[in-house]
């Protein structure tokens, strides 16, 4: 008889794209999102969380590719009625399905935020994995761009609650409307027949979306006949004109001083357009609802040369930048960039429902603002753990539990070590491994007394590296105080810590 295989065991390690968490990571970016979450609730936003799946139908037009209902998504077919669910891919297309499903429940506007993991299956790479997190806020039914004044207004509140001091970071609004506007004067679109045109208009978006990537010559290249690039690729352009193309250029530098002389040269690019001149309009009234705020050009300034997203967006887009300088990889300086980005789309339930309702919103980097709040030194390095009450006596245990208990009741993280107790040295090994600040130690002895033990472990591992032979027969890191004094005693060593 043949013998039978061995079952090879499972390979312990996470999926490609995917990655787990621990400890000061997980407790940051919580912390983190309940900042935001409060200053989104200060505002008027109500918190919203949907299912993980929905169907590929309500995905519609969110999903990365249509026609192949699983590419981008991670999804798969029901059996028993053959339909395609999946793993959401953005917070948005939940948001469209829960505004069609509940619109005779919801207030109008509806104001919410929601923050939660998002999945895509695309191919991961350094940085870029399958599952993130995602914090969106939008608001749906509210036609006017005072709507888009307060989502800019509270993404820099956001950012000053989660410490991004003012004057490190800038939120940007530019009008999709103000660009077809420029078009329209560069006669690339024809407001009476919007078909034409379409194909030269999306090379032209496309080709001031890479803006960063290629400068203003490789712009003016795909808007005109065409890019080569340095693997030899041609990229075919919009076919402009050089005056076209300068009109479009003069776009994306109208920038200026400040806000009012920003919107007058917008003004002069759109002379002649209906649609131009509504978009500006339109940011001429924010930065006035804006100012009236006291956001200031110090933390929201009209830019156009903010171009991420136009092709999505159908009136004003934002994006917020931190404008502070940190080290790449290469040891060069570069700026952060961004780390959030919105605007107003349009048509959110119209697939549902039939019915046009505007709406507008913003989403969050989580993964992003985190890194810069690690880059600024707001977060990061090692998280304080919990006080370890070492276990002398196994038959003593409720006795240990209580004091840890005391502990807690004082506001303090701590817990009883569960190991084996046989060996007290692992306990010490285990309270290192947590990154404890301090370890409590009641013997048998010590009980009768009525005292403990208090170990400065922090304290305990700078003597271990330098101190002098008396120094560490002293033992200053241990000491002992009646078992009443012990919170007493540890907040002290705790609040000495957290002042250095």
């Amino acid at each position: 008889m043949a013998k039978q295989k061995k079952q090879p065991r499972p390979k312990a390690e996470a999926p490609k794209g995917f990655r787990d968490y621990f400890g000061t990571e997980v407790t940051e970016r919580a912390d983190m999102l309940a900042k935001i979450a409060e200053v989104y609730r200060t505002h008027g936003f109500e918190a919203l969380e949907t299912s993980a799946i929905e169907t590929v139908e309500a995905l519609g037009k969110y999903l990365p590719d249509v026609d192949r209902p699983n590419a981008g998504v991670f999804a798969w077919q029901e059996e028993d009625d053959g339909k395609w669910l999946a793993l959401r891919y953005d917070m948005t297309a939940p948001l469209a399905r829960v505004a069609a499903q509940y619109r005779n429940d919801l207030p109008t506007p509806y104001r919410r935020f929601t923050m939660g993991p998002v999945w895509r299956n695309e191919k991961p790479g350094p940085g870029r994995f399958r599952q993130f997190y995602q914090c969106d806020a939008d608001t749906v039914g509210a036609p006017s761009v005072a709507a888009d004044a307060e989502i800019c207004g509270m993404l820099s509140d956001a950012l000053e609650a989660v410490g991004i001091p003012r004057g490190d970071y800038v939120v940007r609004v530019n009008n999709r409307k103000v660009l077809n506007g420029v078009m329209e004067v560069a006669g690339v679109l024809d407001p009476a027949d919007p078909a034409k045109f379409e194909e030269e208009r999306g090379i032209v978006l496309r080709a001031i979306d890479k803006f960063d990537k290629f400068g203003e010559e490789g712009v003016r290249l795909l808007m005109g006949e065409g890019r080569l690039d340095d693997s030899g690729d041609f990229t075919k352009g919009a076919g402009l004109s050089e005056a076209q193309a300068d009109t479009v250029m003069g776009f994306m530098e109208a920038k200026r001083e400040d806000n009012a002389a920003t919107v007058a040269r917008l003004r002069e690019l759109v002379e002649g357009s209906a649609l131009g001149a509504e978009g500006v309009d339109e940011l001429e009234q924010i930065a006035s609802l804006l100012d009236a705020q006291g956001y200031g050009p110090d933390r929201i300034v009209i830019d156009p040369s903010v171009v991420r997203g136009l092709g999505y967006y159908t009136g004003p887009v934002f994006e917020a930048e931190l404008t502070f300088e940190i080290t790449d990889e290469k040891g060069r300086p570069r700026q952060f960039g961004s780390v959030a980005g919105g605007g107003r789309y349009d048509d959110l339930v119209k697939r549902f429902t039939g019915q046009v309702v505007p709406a507008t919103g913003v989403s969050i980097g989580v993964d992003r603002l985190l890194a810069a709040l690690r880059a600024k030194g707001r977060i990061g390095g090692s998280a304080q753990g919990p006080v370890v009450v070492t276990v002398m006596d196994r038959d003593r245990m409720a006795e240990y539990m209580a004091l840890a208990s005391t502990l807690r009741g004082a506001g303090l993280r701590a817990e009883v070590y569960l190991g084996n107790p046989k060996n007290f040295g692992n306990q010490l090994k285990y309270a290192d491994k947590r990154e404890s600040p301090v370890a409590i130690i009641q013997g048998s002895d010590e009980a009768e007394r009525g005292v403990v033990q208090i170990k400065d472990l922090i304290l305990g591992a700078k003597i271990a590296q330098d101190a002098t032979v008396e120094e560490w027969k002293s033992q200053p890191a241990q000491f002992e105080v009646p078992t009443g004094e012990m919170v007493a005693k540890v907040q002290e060593i705790l609040a000495r810590y957290e002042a250095e």
